[in-house]
């Protein structure tokens, strides 16, 4: 919270719902707390809303923090700083680091009996990505990789407790929370609060003595193992596609382990695209293959050898396509059916031709057309050169002049002149 002190509210009532003084020592609210927790438990017959009230009344009394807060502003600048009441906590989860076990002594009623629901939630831990390249033979055929990853895992000689003993102790610091909270006062009424993870207890919420610390896992908790994942990249899968491992990720203690998730990332084929289910690539063909007939050799991504052909007769036109039907991708899970591969052809036509080979051709191709021209049309017209050009450079080049030219004409228009400014005496 940043922002203008708050006005000084209600800062007695938490004292009174556990029935301290307002210089009550940390042992005298541990005793009020028990006292009054276990007289008004709902398994016990008592109050839910008063039970959630002490719970509240003495989170916040417990932390030191909180309590200057508290003290100083009341309830209602905790209920700014911290959203609501000056804690989030579940009153039975309080009630837990007192008394153990499930979330109540009795047992039997709805609130207690073994641990269950009111149990702490174990979060998720992250899931860990990783890049895989494959190549488009890859995604045809199908592969297995095997690599090899190093996370952590549970320490198996603690059991992932840390200690020795199996036991642990409540951080001084945070009081068990994981959290602390820090002010800042900078100016008149001005403050700044900050809630940040505990540097004593790095966020856990508990510390545990040298001595009795793991002497595998040095109070880690977790240590480090290599594991070899054995990556299948079937027929057909996409670019992109994620290949997941459950629970395969970093462990740590009260977590439920994450999973460890492959992305393919297809490197890119010299002579194959690939667009869905569908295979495109270019060939090039002589002008005489376009006329007369051609026929050549396609290596397939399984190594197989597909010969091409035209039919007898047949002309290619230049920019034309054509399919072979079954001969594109594998269909992902349904590996017996594939797509299309499909040949675009472009037609190499020749420089130039010496006169000997245009009647040749002249002999063999169909007539030109005939246009009869008198002498005085000719006379009346003008003979032109025709040049070689690259249409979109040429356009290219002339948006880049008409632009440079824009710009000089702003310029001579607005930034040209001096600018006299006149000042009224």
């Amino acid at each position: 919270m940043f922002g203008r002190a708050p006005k000084k509210s209600d800062n007695t009532k938490y004292y009174e719902i556990l029935g301290v003084s307002k210089n009550a020592s940390e042992d005298d609210l541990k005793k009020a707390y028990k006292k009054a927790a276990m007289k008004n438990h709902p398994d016990k017959g008592g109050d839910p809303e008063k039970f959630k009230e002490i719970a509240q009344a003495y989170e916040v009394l417990s932390d030191p923090e909180k309590r200057e807060i508290y003290d100083q502003y009341g309830e209602d600048a905790l209920k700014e700083g911290m959203g609501g009441g000056g804690g989030g906590h579940d009153p039975f989860d309080i009630f837990q680091s007192f008394f153990g076990g499930g979330g109540s002594p009795f047992g039997g009623g709805p609130f207690g009996g073994g641990g269950s629901s009111r149990g702490r939630r174990q979060r998720r831990g992250e899931d860990v990505v990783h890049p895989l390249k494959v190549s488009l033979e890859d995604l045809y055929n199908g592969t297995s990789k095997k690599l090899s990853l190093s996370r952590n895992v549970l320490c198996s000689k603690c059991k992932g407790k840390g200690s020795k003993s199996g036991a642990s102790m409540k951080c001084a610091g945070c009081q068990g929370s994981g959290m602390k909270v820090s002010i800042r006062h900078l100016g008149p009424s001005m403050i700044q609060q900050m809630q940040h993870p505990c540097n004593e207890c790095k966020g856990t919420g508990e510390t545990i003595k040298d001595k009795d610390r793991c002497t595998q896992c040095r109070g880690e908790k977790v240590v480090q193992e290599k594991k070899v994942l054995e990556v299948h990249v079937e027929k057909g899968m996409q670019n992109s596609q994620k290949i997941t491992f459950p629970g395969e990720a970093d462990e740590a203690p009260d977590t439920v382990t994450g999973d460890i998730v492959f992305v393919l990332q297809q490197k890119e084929h010299p002579k194959f695209k690939r667009k869905g289910d569908d295979l495109f690539v270019e060939h090039t063909l002589s002008l005489t293959e376009a006329l007369c007939g051609f026929q050549f050799i396609i290596t397939h991504l399984d190594n197989r050898q597909l010969l091409i052909k035209s039919q007898p007769g047949e002309v290619v036109k230049p920019d034309s396509c054509k399919a072979i039907n079954d001969e594109g991708m594998p269909m992902y899970q349904r590996p017996f059916m594939k797509g299309k591969l499909y040949i675009h052809f472009t037609v190499d036509f020749p420089d130039s031709l010496s006169p000997e080979q245009c009647k040749a051709l002249e002999a063999v191709l169909p007539p030109k057309p005939s246009i009869q021209m008198t002498d005085m049309e000719l006379d009346d017209c003008e003979e032109t050169t025709l040049h070689d050009v690259n249409i979109e450079e040429e356009m290219r080049r002339k948006q880049q002049q008409q632009s440079q030219e824009a710009y000089d004409e702003d310029e001579e228009m607005h930034g040209g002149g001096q600018r006299v400014q006149c000042a009224q005496q």
